[in-house]
């Protein structure tokens, strides 16, 4: 018999990720490569201890209680370890208020349900990058 859950999709940039929600003890796991591994060794470097605070705001908005109903999966692909951290908030978000409506109402104000559309902008032929334009010469 399988498990309810709920899930959602958050985008930033390039990256994705897809959230799991399940009833459980509070355990945060991450894909990486063929394995899942806790959420604080997927963001091993020092200074991306902010960004992991920064992918499990929901939880701090909503309180350590609300942490500890579920275990969270997650597949998080593509982009950089910023987009991916602010992709998983927002699917996070997303789940949770798929689980509980009345979420949206605590959640909201803090902007955790709005997807930030900025994404980098194409080179154009003839410039160095986007908008960059070689050096004008006169002669």
């Amino acid at each position: 018999m399988t498990e309810k859950y709920f899930y959602a999709v958050g985008r930033r940039k390039t990256s994705s990720a897809t959230v799991h929600l399940s009833k459980g003890k509070g355990d945060i796991l991450v894909k990486k490569g063929d394995e899942y591994v806790k959420i604080e060794k997927f963001f091993t470097w020092e200074w991306s201890k902010n960004i992991l605070q920064d992918s499990l705001y929901p939880f701090l908005v909503l309180g350590n209680n609300v942490k500890k109903m579920f275990d969270v999966t997650i597949h998080v692909k593509w982009g950089g370890l910023r987009g991916q951290a602010e992709a998983i908030r927002l699917g996070l978000s997303r789940a949770l208020v798929a689980f509980n409506p009345e979420y949206r109402l605590v959640i909201k104000p803090y902007g955790l349900l709005k997807r930030d559309p900025r994404e980098k902008e194409r080179k154009k032929p003839g410039l160095r990058k986007a908008r960059k334009s070689p050096q004008w010469s006169k002669r």
